[in-house]
């Protein structure tokens, strides 16, 4: 079952900035079987919060600093491969280390495992390599067929490839000619056989015209670059990247006045006034926008206070997106309870152990909020129940076009004013006024307990 999985395929290879979703839906659409994403660091994905775009209809894995590293779709499902990494090709020199960062993820994950490698200054050294690869029990092995200091101007060596499928039973995916040997999709097969591989990879053939997929034959790039453009539009990809992409496929008429005016466009609407699709780009934000609006409807239809037991419920989620920088339900809800002068609200969270979401219930005024659905991080399940406290005081949260209370904006007046005075008096001021409510919530989630019996946390 796994040989067919990597066999007979034509793959989007892994390539930095290139491998978003829009290129890899492109790819699918064109006739990749496979794609892979752009390489990503592992420590940098696991301080990544996964987060469900009911809008877009994506999940997405955000960065603290609210980047979307990692995007994907159920259009690319079962067909995308997530490539983790970093390292470049550096490993190539320590077989023992990737012998266990194999063997640890073939044990670790249900999902089959992958490799790609360059080859080695030797073809014995090559074809050991490999065999020690295939005792990890990964599913396929993709072979670039060049040596770790060779560019694209040096020829794929189509030998060490052959000799690599020869020497093991799982599947061997050829990458590397696109510059000598694959120009049209025939060329694929040529390659495969020439390299007595299993499957073909292609990396800046593809980047440059991904339309090379198509057993039709390529479309123009001018046709291409406008479908990667809805693509890019529909799932709100960065502009910036967008623009890498597009720029690659330009190629040499990147310095043309056509390629200037893309250059410097700095959005998506900008881009799509270069290509002459503003009527596009605009039907396709009215959708998104009148999806969101659906959706936030049906949510507040939805979504009435329940009393279980002693805690009141909500169907609710703490979606970042709707709320604007350094804005937070649970600095509302803090700037109110010191407005009516009550006691700091206090959030205890537990964690399920069989998925490992979390859910937080907040207490305040001697009653107790909690939304009715489990959230994948301790913050967000925080968020949800301070937004579910204030939704049922009939309090604002902040979020974005809301009518603002001015608590928020109250406390940056009083910074200001606090400011303009005098070192000694800004001083002695200071000391008798809180500190910035997003530090506090730092400080607050630094206290734990246990709730339960799980492992939980307690801000006070």
């Amino acid at each position: 079952r796994i040989l067919n999985i990597f066999a007979h395929k034509t793959v989007l290879a892994p390539m930095v900035r290139v491998g978003t979703l829009p290129m890899r839906l492109l790819a699918l659409d064109y006739g990749a079987d496979i794609v892979y994403c752009e390489e990503l660091i592992d420590i940098k994905m696991a301080q990544c919060e996964r987060v469900v775009n009911d809008v877009l209809g994506t999940v997405d894995f955000v960065a603290p600093d609210e980047r979307v590293m990692f995007r994907t779709c159920s259009e690319e499902k079962g067909r995308v491969v997530f490539q983790m990494g970093g390292m470049g090709s550096a490993l190539l020199s320590d077989p023992e280390k990737i012998e266990s960062i194999l063997s640890t993820l073939v044990k670790g994950i249900s999902k089959p495992v992958t490799c790609k490698i360059r080859i080695l200054p030797t073809l014995e050294d090559t074809v050991n390599l490999v065999k020690r690869i295939e005792r990890t029990g990964v599913a396929a092995i993709a072979v670039h067929g060049r040596m770790r200091e060779e560019r694209p101007r040096h020829p794929v060596h189509c030998d060490y490839i052959q000799a690599v499928a020869e020497s093991v039973s799982i599947p061997v995916i050829a990458n590397g000619g696109s510059s000598d040997m694959v120009k049209t999709f025939e060329d694929m097969e040529k390659f495969r056989a020439a390299a007595g591989a299993s499957s073909v990879m292609l990396a800046r053939a593809a980047m440059w015209n991904p339309s090379i997929f198509r057993q039709q034959g390529a479309l123009s790039v001018e046709e291409v670059m406008e479908d990667y453009i809805r693509y890019a539009v529909r799932y709100d990809n960065n502009p910036f990247n967008t623009k890498y992409c597009l720029c690659q496929m330009l190629r040499d008429r990147v310095e043309s006045p056509f390629g200037k005016r893309l250059h410097a466009a700095q959005t998506n609407e900008e881009i799509c006034e270069v290509f002459g699709m503003t009527d596009f780009y605009n039907k396709t934000k009215a959708e998104l926008e009148a999806r969101k609006a659906a959706l936030q409807t049906n949510g507040d239809q939805s979504e009435q206070p329940k009393l279980e037991d002693d805690v009141i419920t909500m169907p609710v989620r703490f979606e970042r997106r709707d709320y604007p920088p350094q804005i937070t339900p649970k600095m509302y809800l803090l700037e109110w309870s010191r407005k009516e002068k009550l006691d700091q609200p206090v959030y205890e969270t537990e964690q399920r152990t069989q998925d490992r979401a979390f859910q937080s219930t907040v207490i305040i005024d001697n009653k107790k909020y909690r939304s009715a659905l489990w959230e994948k991080s301790k913050k967000f399940a925080e968020q949800a129940a301070a937004i579910v406290c204030l939704r049922t005081l009939g309090l604002p949260e902040g979020r974005i076009g809301e009518e603002h209370s001015g608590l928020v904006n109250k406390r940056k007046r009083d910074d200001r004013k606090c400011a303009a005075l005098d070192d000694n008096e800004s001083a002695a001021r200071k000391r008798h006024i809180s500190e910035d409510p997003q530090e506090e919530e730092e400080e607050m989630i630094r206290r734990t307990k246990v709730v339960n019996g799980v492992c939980g946390q307690t801000t006070r």
